[in-house]
């Protein structure tokens, strides 16, 4: 069985290949692709693989603009942290939706699935979509790798989440700096929405430490943080309308 793998998390990767040699061991792993424009030129290519395991939030967008311009006509297992997606995936040929960490028993479900591809299994699977309705859940609490230090960083303490050259950095508000493990796009899955905003492909930003925000050139918004950070932070024109009601739950803004 040839498969590829659409992830943008190096470790991530690693898990799925980690599991799928496990509970799959014939699986072989002919591709690895990490954004829409790669995996748009691959597909376009190359001959399909037997099966695709593909995440949702890629460095570029949502995997599924693939879907918009290249046809895929083989099993697709999506592998996300949360669950509302699952109907939309289902729409573009997904035999299973695997919510993260991924576990080998769900992997090792979702590879029989692919491999009876049987009406049966996909009326099953439709019915266990309908039913899915697990509440979402953030995390509270992040740990830090550093050093040979493990430090867990409670949310409320993070200013912000800076992204330059692939590297993740969070900064706190008492203008702690530690380096993150995870994309912004994978924290932005598993931050909570009222507390934090994804202001720009390098920052997500704390609801408490903004401090003042101007109007910038082209009708963008240039926003302050009440931390020791040297770098502007600008929020486009198109997502002033979107930043101004997020901004709502705390002050007024007219």
């Amino acid at each position: 069985m040839k498969a590829i793998i659409i992830e943008d998390e190096t470790a991530a990767v690693r898990n799925l290949k980690a599991i799928l040699h496990e509970v799959a061991p014939e699986t072989e792993v002919i591709a690895t692709l990490d954004s829409i424009s790669q995996s748009v030129a691959w597909l376009s290519a190359n001959a399909h693989p037997d099966i695709i395991f593909m995440d949702i939030h890629l460095a570029d967008g949502e995997s599924f603009l693939i879907f918009d311009q290249v046809e895929i006509d083989v099993p697709v297992v999506f592998t996300t942290a949360y669950d509302e997606y699952a109907l939309k995936a289902f729409k573009v040929n997904s035999i299973d939706y695997l919510l993260k960490p991924i576990k080998p028993e769900e992997l090792s479900k979702a590879i029989t699935k692919y491999k009876k591809n049987t009406y049966s299994e996909r009326d099953a699977y439709i019915e266990r979509l309908s039913k899915l309705t697990v509440p979402k859940r953030y995390i509270e609490t992040l740990l830090i790798f550093y050093k040979d230090k493990i430090i867990p960083l409670n949310i409320n303490t993070i200013a912000c989440f800076y992204s330059q050259n692939e590297k993740t950095q969070v900064i706190t508000f008492q203008n702690e700096i530690y380096p993150v493990d995870k994309s912004l796009n994978t924290l932005t899955e598993i931050l909570n929405p009222e507390m934090f905003y994804r202001a720009n492909r390098q920052y997500i930003v704390s609801r408490g430490a903004i401090q003042e925000i101007s109007i910038w050139v082209g009708g963008r918004l240039d926003v302050m943080l009440n931390i020791s950070l040297k770098k502007q932070i600008l929020i486009s024109k198109e997502r002033v309308s979107e930043f101004k009601k997020w901004l709502q739950n705390r002050w007024y803004i007219n």
